[in-house]
Parts: structure tokens; C-alpha cells; sequence
């Protein structure tokens, strides 16, 4: 039998997706004992107080959130198995539970730029690393297809922290942005500042301002109003790898290790995304009708009629601006609809598809193939998110 202490924040929803998976692969690998040590230990007994309770308690192993100022050299003098999460900066002499947040910020990047965006935004911490290289992946991305970022960043502050309700440099900042304009968030939390202070000063989302988080933490994306897009990550998958990380490295010796990639999945689009931006006028009515009807069997005549335009005048400007046929546009659309219930609940695909007006379910289920290379159940094994 293993003992591990677990140092995690156990109200954030990351620490408890995490204990998900070392839990799953102790139940299957076990038995195995946990002590789940509150935080405040950190700051009370320090690292040397950690290892002598750790010592006497008998554990195997620690997997936690320490500080980077710490002294590592007793953790390596200890000999004991010692995993981090790097929620302030990786390691350089421990297994860091970490991420390509570069890759992040692209996957933001291109998601914004596929919605016609010309203005982007960057909102969170510059002085830690989740933040700091999501920021740098966006901006990247962003810079390859011509683009600047706006930025609005500060020094990571207490959890309790609320200043941002009566920021007036956030809301100075937010109301000077060029619009329609697209920002990312390192993450969620700060996701839901914007929308919070957007409510209080009267900026739409997500008509004038479009806002994406990280993490996909359901509870704080449902918070938000209007419900908050997010970048789903597997981390239940991580906290698994990092369990079987730990028993390698009570096997094979503390020094015995490699970092730990907390892979993200998709994007998640709830409504603080889900609009096409363009100043045209007609056709951003056009999307917009789109976008709210969707979950109906939605042709392109039905759309026409939304307009004082010909058909054909219609298909022009649309294509122009979209890079689609209205068509294909729907088509689009609908299949990203389906792929997100799919993920997000467990009904059948008969009944997801009449949720969104289709009668013919195999039709629906062809053209996701068509699409995603694989059938919609295929699909969902694969990508279906953790079930609180």
C-alpha cells in the first residue's frame, strides 16, 4: 500500500479533476492512502515541515502545489517521490504537472480567427507561467496572420480578491478596445471578471466583445452571463499519468522522472462566443439569426427571407465576409452544435438531433463522419468530458 499526501487547493475544480484520476488509477493499481493536507500547511510548517510529518506519517510520496522559492535541496536530500503542480512556474528539479500552454493560446488564436475577428485582446497574469505562455502562443498565432494584441495584465493576486469589481482601469481599458473585438483569458476565473465588469458597464457579449477561459470549469462558465466558452483540458487524464508517475518513481528512485502534459481537448462554445463578427451590417444580422435558430431544421430560404436582399446578393456579401456559402456556413454550424451536446451530455444521437429539429438521425450521423473521421459514439468515447 502507497501512502501519498496530497497539497492541492481542493475547492478548485482543476485539484479536484485532477484527484480524479489518481484516485482511478489508485483504485485500479492499489491500494492506495491518501492524506489531503490543507494548503495552509505550506505557509505554517514550510517545506522542512512537510517532509518531518511526511517522515513520520510513513509516505511513500507528495504530489501539491509548492513554491518555486521553496528549499528544493531537502526535498532532494529526503529522497522522498515529490510531484508539482506549477501553478506559479515549472520546476527545474522536480516532475512539474504542466502544459503546451503555447499551444493554448493558439488554439484560441484560431478559433477567434475562424469566427472573422480583426481585433484581439489578452487578458490575465504576467508573472506566472500558465498565463504568462498562453499569452505568448496567442499572440503568436495571431501575429502569423497579421494581427496585434491588446493587453491587459497584473501581478496574480489573492484568490479573494476583488478588485475588480470597481477597477476602473479594466473598465477603461474594455470600453477603449476597437470592436467587435475577441479576448482570451488565461483562464476561467479571469473570463468571468470581463463578463462581470462588461454587464456593469453596459458592453455586449457577445456582440461588441467576445470572451474564451480555460479549463472549462462548468460551474464558473455557467456563472457567467452570458455562460462563458472555454478550452476543455483532460485533466482527469493528467491526475491518472501523475499517479502512475509517482509509483514509477517510488520503484525506480525520486530522480526517476518527466514532466506530466495536460493535453487541452476542444473548445467548448457557449454564447460568450458564438457569433460570427463583421460590421456589415446585413450580414451580421444574418448571422446572428443563424446562430440563435440553429437548433431548428434551418434551410438557406429560411434564412433569405431575414434580409432586404436578393438571394443572390445575399450569397455574395456572405461568402465574401465568411469564406462560406450560407450553406455551408449552417452545415458547419450544426455539426459543432451536435459535437458539443454530444460531448456534454449522454443522450442518444436520436434525441440530440431532435433537439436541434432533425428528424433523420443517420443523416446527421453521416455527415459527422464526413467531418470528424469517425461516427458520433466513436467520437464521444473519446472526447466526452468528466461527469461531476
Amino acid at each position: 500500500m502507497y501512502k501519498v499526501i496530497l497539497l492541492l487547493d481542493f475547492a478548485e475544480e482543476y485539484s479536484k479533476d485532477l484527484l480524479r484520476g489518481i484516485s482511478r488509477y489508485a483504485n485500479e493499481n492499489g491500494p492506495w492512502t491518501f492524506c489531503r493536507m490543507p494548503l495552509y500547511y505550506r505557509e505554517t510548517i514550510g517545506i522542512e515541515g512537510i517532509l518531518d510529518w511526511a517522515k513520520d506519517w510513513g509516505a511513500d510520496g507528495i504530489i501539491g502545489q509548492l513554491y518555486n522559492d521553496m528549499d528544493l535541496e531537502l526535498i532532494r536530500q529526503s529522497g522522498l517521490p515529490v510531484i508539482a503542480q506549477d501553478f506559479k512556474e515549472r520546476f527545474d528539479t522536480l516532475p512539474n504537472i504542466t502544459a503546451d500552454y503555447h499551444h493554448m493560446g493558439k488554439i484560441g488564436a484560431q478559433y477567434f480567427l475562424k469566427k472573422g475577428f480583426k481585433h484581439f485582446a489578452f487578458y490575465g497574469y504576467n508573472n506566472i507561467v500558465w498565463s504568462r505562455e498562453r499569452a505568448e502562443g496567442y499572440e503568436d498565432e495571431l501575429k502569423n496572420h497579421g494581427f496585434s494584441v491588446n493587453y491587459f495584465e497584473h501581478h496574480m493576486a489573492r484568490s479573494t480578491d476583488i478588485w475588480y469589481y470597481k477597477s476602473n482601469s479594466l473598465s477603461t481599458w474594455l470600453t477603449a478596445l476597437p470592436k467587435p473585438v475577441a479576448i482570451m483569458a488565461c483562464d476561467d476565473n479571469q473570463a468571468l471578471h470581463l463578463t462581470e465588469v462588461c454587464r456593469q458597464i453596459g458592453v455586449k457579449i457577445p456582440e461588441e466583445i467576445a470572451v474564451l477561459g480555460v479549463d472549462n470549469d462548468v460551474m464558473l462558465c455557467e456563472l457567467s452571463d452570458p455562460p462563458l466558452s472555454s478550452i476543455a483540458m483532460d485533466i482527469e487524464k493528467g491526475g491518472y499519468e501523475t499517479a502512475a508517475l509517482l509509483e514509477y518513481m517510488v520503484r525506480n528512485g525520486s530522480d526517476k522522472y518527466y514532466d506530466i502534459l495536460v493535453a487541452a481537448t476542444q473548445v467548448v462554445t457557449r454564447k460568450s462566443t458564438d457569433i460570427y463578427a463583421t460590421n456589415d451590417e446585413y450580414i451580421a444580422s444574418t448571422l446572428k439569426y443563424i446562430h440563435q435558430n440553429i437548433d431548428k431544421n434551418l434551410h438557406v430560404e429560411d434564412v433569405v427571407v431575414q434580409v432586404p436582399l436578393s438571394r443572390r446578393s445575399l450569397e455574395k456579401r456572405f461568402h465574401q465576409i465568411t469564406g462560406y456559402p450560407i450553406y455551408k456556413y449552417i452545415f458547419n454550424l450544426r455539426i459543432e452544435k451536435f459535437t458539443q451536446k454530444l460531448i456534454e451530455t449522454d443522450k442518444t444521437i436520436f434525441e440530440i438531433a431532435l433537439d436541434m429539429g432533425l428528424n433523420d438521425s443517420k443523416n446527421i450521423a453521416r455527415q459527422f463522419r464526413q467531418v470528424k473521421g469517425c461516427n458520433p459514439l466513436e467520437y464521444r468515447k473519446t472526447h466526452q468530458l468528466p461527469k461531476n
